[in-house]
């Protein structure tokens, strides 16, 4: 082992590409921990090698360890085990942030507003404004596998899901009806009710005014048994896939429910997002008739975008029109709402900027854990995500702006460590393969790029951007 310590005393600490694609910011290296709670240390248990490596190879410098050292180190058995343990390969791999690029993945002449990769990474979802959504495979050249046109569309497709099993995909519009389609069939060209049935799932119900009601997100449950839904009216849905009928309705916001999600693999708890800036959580075990959440959680000061959740029923993050991102712990909740303060201006995030006066104000009775600034929600519902668990120990939240940019933040120190600028118009969703350094954005200038690291060897070519008929949209 003697040739091992020379080399780890030896060897500087290699240059690692996990700058940002424009220059702004170098490595992923962190600063000083802003968020002082349990979840910082959840956090680096996932995504740093033990203490004992720590000592050895760095004493009291707290410098990431360098990939060089890391394989070092395995080689001379430093940690006992004789090999990584998950923490030491999420370490490794966090490091190479998906910045090289851009690949384009495909192009269409309408905005392109969802993108999401399937559990195990082999398939990528999109969908389009103009009707279509398409399933690549990842794993084959990202060849269409399937190209959808949805049925009874309405402005645009707001949110697709797939099954667990990845045998079926449900997507939603502006409409009171969501339709399931089977993506496990042999037919490439799904077109609804022509080659392929797309069923249609009715969560309206007595009083429900179909022409107005529209469904903003939509998720499968994790035994594929359930979906949760979100809408307009204020509501979020448990619909019943085996009995094929809306099992629970639940008056959630005083809003527009802009998101929901399941909060763990059990599906007992639920996590809702609405325009009255409220984060709520639903205990689906103890719900009474007067549609009382478990508790509610203050602290944007305008609506809230979309949510995600970490997984473990307990953190999860919501994008606010308050240009914000709040991660959030539902032991901080409370039984009664602290109110925004009262509106003194007139603002619509749909086509007018963020007031500069309000940038750096702050809600009096905020319950979130920690903020993320920098990024612009504007014109649509942006998305944000944890980064995957597998590959980078959930170290980090990235989120679509409305400047075309894809921003990553570390959870930890909030700092931003890498900025994607790729396009030229809104990017309403974007998503980091399960175990890859690959991730994927999708924008209204039509267009879905690829990102990652390393990259190929060759520059990638250049993007041709076709020429597109502006819209406004509201």
């Amino acid at each position: 082992m003697n040739w091992i310590k020379k080399s780890l005393r030896l060897c500087e600490d290699e240059s690692v590409a996990t700058g940002t694609s424009d220059g702004t910011s170098k490595g992923a290296s962190i600063g000083p921990l802003s968020v002082d709670h349990e979840i910082a240390q959840i956090t680096k248990l996932r995504s740093e090698p033990i203490e004992h490596l720590n000592r050895m190879i760095n004493g009291t410098h707290k410098a990431p360890i360098s990939t060089f050292h890391m394989l070092a180190a395995r080689e001379g058995n430093y940690s006992g085990r004789g090999r990584f343990s998950s923490a030491d390969s999420c370490h490794v791999l966090s490091r190479y942030l998906p910045v090289n690029g851009p690949y384009m993945v495909d192009q269409m002449d309408s905005c392109a507003y969802v993108s999401q990769f399937s559990f195990d990474g082999s398939f990528l979802i999109a969908a389009y404004q103009g009707s279509h959504i398409r399933i690549y495979n990842v794993e084959n050249g990202w060849k269409v596998h399937k190209d959808i046109l949805a049925k009874s569309l309405r402005w645009t497709i707001t949110d697709t899901c797939l099954s667990p099993d990845q045998r079926h995909l449900v997507y939603s519009s502006m409409s009171p009806v969501v339709h399931i389609v089977n993506v496990g069939s042999t037919v490439t060209e799904s077109y609804a009710n022509v080659t392929e049935i797309h069923d249609g799932l009715d969560l309206s119900g007595v009083g429900d005014d179909d022409d107005l009601f529209g469904v903003f997100s939509v998720k499968f449950s994790n035994d594929g048994r359930e979906l949760v839904a979100s809408s307009n009216v204020d509501s979020i849905y448990i619909y019943d896939l085996a009995a094929n009928k809306l099992a629970l309705k639940i008056l959630a916001h005083e809003a527009d429910v802009n998101s929901v999600c399941f909060a763990d693999e059990t599906s007992h708890l639920i996590f809702s997002g609405g325009d009255d800036s409220y984060c709520k959580v639903w205990d689906r075990r103890c719900l009474n008739f007067k549609d009382k959440p478990a508790g509610v959680l203050t602290g944007h000061l305008e609506g809230i975008t979309y949510i995600d959740s970490r997984g473990d029923g307990r953190y999860f993050i919501s994008n606010g029109k308050d240009q914000t991102i709040k991660l959030w712990d539902v032991r901080k909740m409370s039984s009664n709402p602290s109110h925004v303060p009262g509106r003194s201006y007139n603002w619509d995030y749909r086509w007018m900027d963020y007031p500069k006066m309000l940038r750096e104000m702050k809600h009096p009775n905020d319950q979130s854990l920690a903020t993320y600034k920098g990024h612009s929600v504007l014109r649509t519902l942006i998305r944000c995500h944890f980064s995957p668990e597998h590959s980078t120990g959930q170290k980090y939240i990235y989120t679509g702006s409305n400047d075309g940019r894809v921003y990553i933040y570390d959870l930890v120190s909030n700092a931003l460590v890498a900025k994607l600028d790729h396009h030229e118009s809104t990017v309403r969703d974007c998503c980091w393969h399960p175990y890859y350094p690959m991730l994927i954005s999708s924008s209204w200038d039509g267009l879905i790029i690829r990102c990652e690291f390393p990259g190929d060897s060759e520059m990638p070519p250049p993007i041709r951007r076709r020429s597109r008929r502006r819209r406004h949209f509201f």
